[in-house]
């Protein structure tokens, strides 16, 4: 919890109580058990928002799909490779004292 061992959590509760007067120990506990509770209500809205969020894309997922594969149909029969024919570079050649 936290990165705090057993033994350094129990070190903390020793220190607490030696700190805290007996006559405070239910406001603490009040205290504790609401900051449990915030932080409980917190993790069930998050995990809530997160698994609503993985259905949308659950749900996005095969219209994503269905635009692409339709867009790919649709381009493949607009695109047609042309040969391409590889013309001699006349930059490196040597003319034979011809002028053009």
């Amino acid at each position: 919890m936290f990165g705090i061992s057993g033994p350094e959590f129990l070190i903390i509760i020793l220190v607490a109580v030696l700190v805290i007067p007996s006559r405070n120990w239910p406001d603490v506990a009040r205290v504790l058990a609401r900051i449990v509770r915030f932080v409980r209500d917190l993790v069930w809205r998050i995990t809530d928002v997160s698994e609503k969020i993985k259905n949308q894309i659950d749900l996005e997922r095969p219209i994503d799909d269905l635009i692409k594969t339709t867009t790919d149909d649709i381009l493949s029969d607009f695109s047609v490779k042309r040969k391409t024919v590889k013309r001699p570079s006349t930059k490196n050649k040597k003319t034979s004292g011809r002028k053009k």
